[in-house]
């Protein structure tokens, strides 16, 4: 398999590089580590992060596992996979495409019947071809999602969800990139996405690289912006979307799913097959990560509230179904009624275990 050596995170000569984004744009730092747990502790504090990224990087810390230490022993096998699948599930709790890439490289461990000292280079094989997949998928999101676009149009996007968050030039984003190029796309309006900015930091960023025109609001704006008649489409991504079509993501995307049904804007969410989750009966069975208070009461050495200040800080809010205009995947546009068992819609993929 190639070696990625473009992008976000990457895997050359035996090591897994990466972009440090809690850098960005201040700096744009990469680290190259051959350590499973500095992956891990990188996913942890969000200089890895995005849903498909984040399954990216975890599928190659398993393969890094490997090969550091190789097993000796066939019955090793599983108290070592466990221990790694354990490291990296740890980290973020919602986003799906962590452990759909977690089973993929246990099945891959599980199959493998040849020589023990042989199974690292097997698992970062099958952790490239995961990366390889989502780029070609990111693509195939992109073609799918700016066909529903009109020429003149000007869309909102929360968040970020470009080449910093996935393994190709991204979901929503991916389709704003390829509505530009398709000369379909007029302007973009980007969410800061409080508390820490992925917006602002990470997406005006990327759109900058691009030659893109956006324009950086606050979360409290978009609305407004509806109500003037400035945009016209609302794309975002998703960390985890349920059996019957509700949607965990970034917090901030339920309030504009309200806002643009209010104002009869279309709501899209973009997200590979990988992060349809059919264990998840609905939005509420989902798990949401609640973030650490010292996110909202500072700002590096600045205090933003008085000491003491109770916090309640969810990474991710849910937004029913109902909301939701289509979802866009790379295999196609599904477009509402959802049903109960959205898998069932996409056929029978038995590579995303729907």
């Amino acid at each position: 398999m190639k070696e990625h050596k473009t992008g976000a995170i990457g895997w050359n000569q035996g090591k897994v590089w990466f972009l440090d984004q809690t850098r960005i744009p201040a700096e744009q730092r990469i680290v190259e580590t051959s350590d499973p747990a500095v992956l891990a502790g990188a996913i942890r504090s969000l200089s890895i992060r995005g849903a498909p990224l984040i399954g990216i990087a975890a599928a190659y810390g398993v393969a890094l596992d490997f090969i550091s230490s190789p097993v000796a022993r066939r019955e090793d096998l599983q108290s070592r996979l466990a221990r790694v699948q354990t490291l990296f599930a740890s980290t973020r709790p919602t986003a799906v495409n962590l452990f759909w890439a977690l089973g993929r490289m246990k099945k891959a461990a599980d199959s493998f019947s040849g020589n023990l000292w042989d199974l690292g280079a097997v698992l970062r094989d099958e952790a490239l071809k995961i990366h390889e997949e989502d780029r070609s998928t990111c693509e195939q999101i992109g073609v799918h999602g700016a066909a529903l676009l009109s020429p003149g149009m000007s869309v909102l996007t929360h968040c970020n969800t470009g080449e910093l968050a996935t393994g190709g030039i991204g979901t929503a984003l991916g389709i704003i990139r390829t509505a530009w190029d398709k000369k379909v796309l007029r302007h973009v309006y980007v969410d800061e996405t409080r508390p820490l900015l992925q917006g602002a930091r990470l997406t005006v960023w990327e759109l900058t690289q691009l030659g893109i025109p956006s324009t950086l609001i606050t979360d409290s704006t978009a609305a407004f912006l509806m109500l003037q008649g400035r945009i016209q489409a609302v794309l975002v991504g998703a960390d985890r979307i349920a059996a019957n079509g509700d949607v965990a993501n970034k917090v901030g995307t339920y309030g504009l799913a309200v806002a643009a049904r209010h104002h009869a804007i279309p709501f899209y969410v973009a997200a590979p097959t990988s992060t349809i989750d059919s264990t998840m009966k609905s939005g509420k069975d989902i798990p949401i990560e609640v973030r650490d208070s010292v996110e909202l009461l500072r700002q590096g050495e600045r205090a933003l509230a008085p000491e003491g200040t109770e916090v309640y800080a969810p990474a991710f809010d849910v937004t029913p179904n109902e909301l939701v205009t289509a979802i866009i995947t790379e295999y196609g546009v599904m477009n509402p009624p959802f049903g109960s068992h959205l898998p069932e819609r996409l056929g029978s993929l038995e590579d995303h275990k729907l």
